[in-house]
């Protein structure tokens, strides 16, 4: 059957060729992928960022901390370009923290 100049028939061949690959790369292991990557789920995602943040706040109060008792190595410039970073770091963890609790609220309200 022909419908408006395209083939329906070579159409429904090509699906088919296309399912029989995809249902035998299901069933083979990939060989461009021999070292495979460890699976980081979403709990080692967080704690990473959380620790990155931890990290990026302290190298800001030590750059503070030295530059205010006079260490001549610290300028004020590096101090409060880090000091930015530490905020732009706790703004976006916290803009984290409350899509999650809304995403946690929209779930919880929704029924069963």
């Amino acid at each position: 059957m022909i419908t408006g100049g395209i083939d329906s028939s070579k159409i429904e061949a090509m699906l088919a060729q296309l399912k029989a690959t995809a249902a035998t790369a299901q069933g083979l292991d990939n060989p461009i992928q021999t070292a495979t990557a460890p699976k980081t789920g979403f709990a080692d995602a967080l704690k990473s960022s959380l620790d990155h943040v931890n990290q990026v706040q302290q190298q800001a109060q030590q750059l503070g901390q030295s530059f205010a008792t006079g260490n001549d190595k610290v300028s004020l410039s590096d101090t409060m370009i880090a000091m930015q970073k530490a905020n732009i770091s706790l703004q976006e963890t916290i803009q984290v923290r409350d899509r999650l609790v809304a995403a946690y609220t929209s779930i919880m309200n929704m029924q069963v």
